[in-house]
């Protein structure tokens, strides 16, 4: 079995269809998108892209899908920054009823036996939460909690938006890395499962992107367009805020 694991899309749908392209290349037999389809500025047509997809797909729920449908909900989450609370509300609105049951069933973890890999599991930032952060820097003994007791050979995980292949404790922890917000080099990232684990990276024509994400209704188009699309922030700025 070959698996793309695709995290942190972020509605950015031009980097979600530029990977669409290379996995459909790999001859995967199962795409996992590991959560934070949502907030961003094309949601409902970067779900609507998954829906469709002629490919067998598991969704898990990541801390930005749950903040969207709490909203949705009616319910504002106090984790939400002040100066982010606009794009949460906007993107609750964009959901159709369709969008809103197809993400309320996804789970917070999905489990595979990949030969050559062994048992995966899938979370979105640690098994124990959606958002604690941790990166390719983070001290063992810090973050060895997060994993006690968790019975898998492999876990892939998203949130940071950073790759990185690393052994904590017993674990092997994978970063898949972000498809429409990374940080680091210029593109989209997500990660390839089969015989080996791979770290992927695929380039899309980033101006394009961008002229389609300013012409969206998106509260902040412009601001995802210059920092997230065109420009990313660096990898070492980025640990030093996570440090």
């Amino acid at each position: 079995m070959r698996i793309a694991a695709l995290f942190d899309i972020h509605g950015n749908l031009p980097a979600l269809e530029a990977v669409l392209h290379d996995v459909r290349q790999a001859g995967v037999d199962l795409v996992v998108v590991g959560g934070d389809v949502l907030p961003g500025p094309m949601p409902h047509e970067s779900l609507g892209v998954l829906r469709a997809l002629a490919l067998p797909v598991r969704c898990i729920r990541g801390n930005g899908d749950r903040i969207v449908m709490e909203s949705r909900a009616g319910e504002e989450s106090p984790e939400v920054p002040a100066a982010f609370r606009e794009v949460v509300r906007w993107n609750a609105t964009q959901l159709t009823p369709s969008d809103v049951a197809f993400v309320s069933d996804w789970p917070v973890t999905f489990r595979q036996y990949v030969a050559g890999v062994g048992d995966v599991l899938f979370c979105h930032a640690t098994p124990r939460s959606d958002t604690e952060n941790f990166t390719r820097l983070t001290p063992e003994a810090h973050i060895l909690p997060a994993f006690g007791g968790v019975a898998a050979d492999v876990i892939v995980c998203g949130h940071t938006h950073m790759q990185f292949d690393r052994t904590i404790g017993a674990h092997r922890v994978v970063n898949a890395g972000s498809v429409g917000m990374p940080f680091g080099a210029p593109g989209a990232c997500w990660l390839l499962l089969g015989a080996r684990v791979e770290l992927r990276h695929t380039s899309y024509d980033l101006d394009a992107a961008a002229d389609r994400i300013v012409a969206t209704a998106y509260p902040q188009a412009q601001h995802f367009a210059e920092q997230n699309v065109r420009h990313q922030p660096t990898e070492q700025a980025m640990l030093a805020a996570l440090s």
